[in-house]
Protein backbone atom coordinates (compact mmCIF):
# COMPACT_ATOMS: atom_id res chain seq x y z
CA UNK A 1 0.00 0.00 0.00
CA UNK A 2 1.37 3.55 -0.87
CA UNK A 3 0.80 6.39 1.22
CA UNK A 4 -1.92 7.68 -1.03
CA UNK A 5 -4.04 4.55 -0.36
CA UNK A 6 -3.08 4.77 3.47
CA UNK A 7 -4.89 8.64 3.45
CA UNK A 8 -8.01 7.36 1.59
CA UNK A 9 -8.43 4.70 4.73
CA UNK A 10 -10.23 6.21 7.76
CA UNK A 11 -13.27 4.87 9.46
CA UNK A 12 -16.46 6.80 7.48
CA UNK A 13 -19.86 8.24 9.21
CA UNK A 14 -23.14 6.66 9.76
CA UNK A 15 -25.89 8.41 7.64
CA UNK A 16 -28.97 6.87 7.80
CA UNK A 17 -31.10 3.45 7.70
CA UNK A 18 -34.12 2.94 6.30
CA UNK A 19 -37.03 1.09 7.28
CA UNK A 20 -40.17 -0.27 5.75
CA UNK A 21 -43.84 0.16 8.15
CA UNK A 22 -46.82 -0.10 7.62
CA UNK A 23 -48.13 2.94 8.26
CA UNK A 24 -46.10 5.70 7.86
CA UNK A 25 -48.41 8.57 10.10
CA UNK A 26 -48.65 5.95 12.99
CA UNK A 27 -44.60 5.46 12.56
CA UNK A 28 -43.83 9.03 12.12
CA UNK A 29 -45.88 9.34 15.60
CA UNK A 30 -43.63 6.77 17.23
CA UNK A 31 -40.37 7.76 16.29
CA UNK A 32 -40.74 11.25 16.70
CA UNK A 33 -43.14 11.24 20.50
CA UNK A 34 -41.33 8.09 21.81
CA UNK A 35 -37.67 8.48 20.67
CA UNK A 36 -37.73 12.22 20.28
CA UNK A 37 -36.40 12.34 16.58
CA UNK A 38 -37.18 14.86 14.62
CA UNK A 39 -39.13 15.63 11.08
CA UNK A 40 -36.64 16.14 8.29
CA UNK A 41 -39.27 16.01 5.42
CA UNK A 42 -43.02 15.10 6.22
CA UNK A 43 -44.46 12.54 4.54
CA UNK A 44 -44.34 12.67 0.73
CA UNK A 45 -45.49 10.20 -2.26
CA UNK A 46 -42.78 8.90 -4.59
CA UNK A 47 -44.16 8.14 -8.04
CA UNK A 48 -42.64 5.66 -10.55
CA UNK A 49 -41.67 7.31 -13.54
CA UNK A 50 -38.38 8.64 -15.09
CA UNK A 51 -38.89 12.10 -15.54
CA UNK A 52 -37.21 13.73 -11.90
CA UNK A 53 -33.91 12.28 -10.16
CA UNK A 54 -35.85 11.26 -7.51
CA UNK A 55 -37.96 8.58 -9.99
CA UNK A 56 -35.08 7.52 -11.52
CA UNK A 57 -33.17 6.42 -8.36
CA UNK A 58 -36.18 4.74 -6.88
CA UNK A 59 -36.29 2.49 -10.38
CA UNK A 60 -32.91 1.67 -10.24
CA UNK A 61 -32.99 0.78 -6.36
CA UNK A 62 -36.62 -1.13 -6.68
CA UNK A 63 -36.59 -2.46 -10.27
CA UNK A 64 -39.74 -1.28 -12.46
CA UNK A 65 -43.78 -2.46 -11.25
CA UNK A 66 -43.89 -0.61 -7.87
CA UNK A 67 -46.08 2.22 -8.92
CA UNK A 68 -45.98 4.67 -5.64
CA UNK A 69 -44.79 4.45 -2.21
CA UNK A 70 -44.69 7.04 0.76
CA UNK A 71 -41.36 8.10 2.31
CA UNK A 72 -40.73 10.01 5.54
CA UNK A 73 -37.42 11.41 6.89
CA UNK A 74 -36.56 11.83 10.06
CA UNK A 75 -32.94 12.57 12.27
CA UNK A 76 -32.03 11.23 15.35
CA UNK A 77 -30.18 14.05 18.12
CA UNK A 78 -26.88 13.10 17.01
CA UNK A 79 -28.45 13.77 13.19
CA UNK A 80 -28.36 10.09 12.32
CA UNK A 81 -31.24 9.95 9.50
CA UNK A 82 -33.59 7.88 9.64
CA UNK A 83 -35.64 7.05 6.34
CA UNK A 84 -39.46 5.45 6.85
CA UNK A 85 -41.06 3.95 3.78
CA UNK A 86 -44.30 2.73 3.58
CA UNK A 87 -45.26 0.34 0.46
CA UNK A 88 -48.75 -1.38 -0.23
CA UNK A 89 -47.69 -4.21 0.08
CA UNK A 90 -45.95 -3.27 3.69
CA UNK A 91 -49.59 -3.55 5.01
CA UNK A 92 -49.76 -6.79 5.17
CA UNK A 93 -46.30 -8.14 5.48
CA UNK A 94 -45.13 -8.29 9.37
CA UNK A 95 -40.90 -8.38 9.33
CA UNK A 96 -39.55 -11.68 10.53
CA UNK A 97 -36.92 -11.79 13.39
CA UNK A 98 -34.05 -13.79 12.12
CA UNK A 99 -31.04 -12.90 13.98
CA UNK A 100 -29.10 -15.82 12.65
CA UNK A 101 -30.05 -14.90 8.66
CA UNK A 102 -27.49 -13.29 7.35
CA UNK A 103 -28.09 -9.47 6.94
CA UNK A 104 -29.35 -6.69 9.11
CA UNK A 105 -30.45 -7.54 12.37
CA UNK A 106 -31.07 -4.70 14.07
CA UNK A 107 -30.03 -1.14 15.04
CA UNK A 108 -29.40 0.58 18.33
CA UNK A 109 -30.31 3.57 19.92
CA UNK A 110 -28.93 5.20 23.20
CA UNK A 111 -30.83 7.03 25.91
CA UNK A 112 -29.78 6.85 29.47
CA UNK A 113 -32.75 6.24 30.89
CA UNK A 114 -33.26 2.80 29.52
CA UNK A 115 -35.96 1.53 31.99
CA UNK A 116 -38.23 5.19 30.96
CA UNK A 117 -37.86 4.36 27.33
CA UNK A 118 -38.07 0.63 27.62
CA UNK A 119 -41.90 1.62 29.45
CA UNK A 120 -42.89 4.72 26.80
CA UNK A 121 -42.09 1.78 23.43
CA UNK A 122 -44.62 -0.59 25.42
CA UNK A 123 -47.17 2.23 26.46
CA UNK A 124 -47.07 3.09 22.71
CA UNK A 125 -47.79 -0.76 21.53
CA UNK A 126 -44.26 -1.95 21.30
CA UNK A 127 -42.71 -4.57 23.22
CA UNK A 128 -39.84 -4.76 25.47
CA UNK A 129 -38.26 -8.66 24.57
CA UNK A 130 -35.96 -9.31 26.90
CA UNK A 131 -35.05 -8.17 30.78
CA UNK A 132 -33.14 -4.93 31.09
CA UNK A 133 -29.39 -6.30 31.58
CA UNK A 134 -26.40 -4.47 32.52
CA UNK A 135 -22.56 -5.61 31.16
CA UNK A 136 -21.19 -5.03 34.18
CA UNK A 137 -23.15 -6.18 37.18
CA UNK A 138 -22.00 -3.65 40.44
CA UNK A 139 -19.30 -2.77 38.15
CA UNK A 140 -20.46 0.13 35.50
CA UNK A 141 -24.19 1.62 35.08
CA UNK A 142 -24.20 -0.12 31.33
CA UNK A 143 -27.98 -1.41 31.05
CA UNK A 144 -29.12 -2.50 27.45
CA UNK A 145 -32.62 -3.76 26.84
CA UNK A 146 -33.78 -5.50 22.95
CA UNK A 147 -37.21 -3.74 22.47
CA UNK A 148 -40.07 -3.88 19.00
CA UNK A 149 -41.86 -0.44 17.44
CA UNK A 150 -45.42 -1.48 17.32
CA UNK A 151 -44.57 -2.51 13.70
CA UNK A 152 -42.49 -5.37 14.29
CA UNK A 153 -38.92 -4.25 13.80
CA UNK A 154 -36.61 -5.28 16.31
CA UNK A 155 -34.15 -2.41 17.76
CA UNK A 156 -31.78 -2.30 20.88
CA UNK A 157 -31.75 0.34 23.56
CA UNK A 158 -27.97 1.22 25.21
CA UNK A 159 -27.65 3.32 28.38
CA UNK A 160 -24.45 4.44 26.87
CA UNK A 161 -22.44 4.82 23.85
CA UNK A 162 -20.86 2.23 22.01
CA UNK A 163 -17.17 2.60 22.98
CA UNK A 164 -17.97 2.65 26.78
CA UNK A 165 -20.29 -0.32 26.21
CA UNK A 166 -16.99 -2.49 24.79
CA UNK A 167 -13.79 -0.75 25.40
CA UNK A 168 -13.26 -2.43 28.81
CA UNK A 169 -14.32 -5.86 27.26
CA UNK A 170 -17.41 -6.57 28.30
CA UNK A 171 -17.59 -10.29 27.24
CA UNK A 172 -15.36 -10.99 30.14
Amino acid sequence: MNNNEALNIYPKTFSHIGITVPDIEEAVKFYTEVLGFYVIMEPTLVTEENETAIGQMCIDVFGEGWGTFRIAHLSSGDKIGFELFEFKESKDLKPNFEPFRTGLFHFSVQDPDVEGLVQKIVDAGGKQRMPIREYYPGEKPYRMCYVEDPFGTVFEIYSHSYELHYSAGAYK
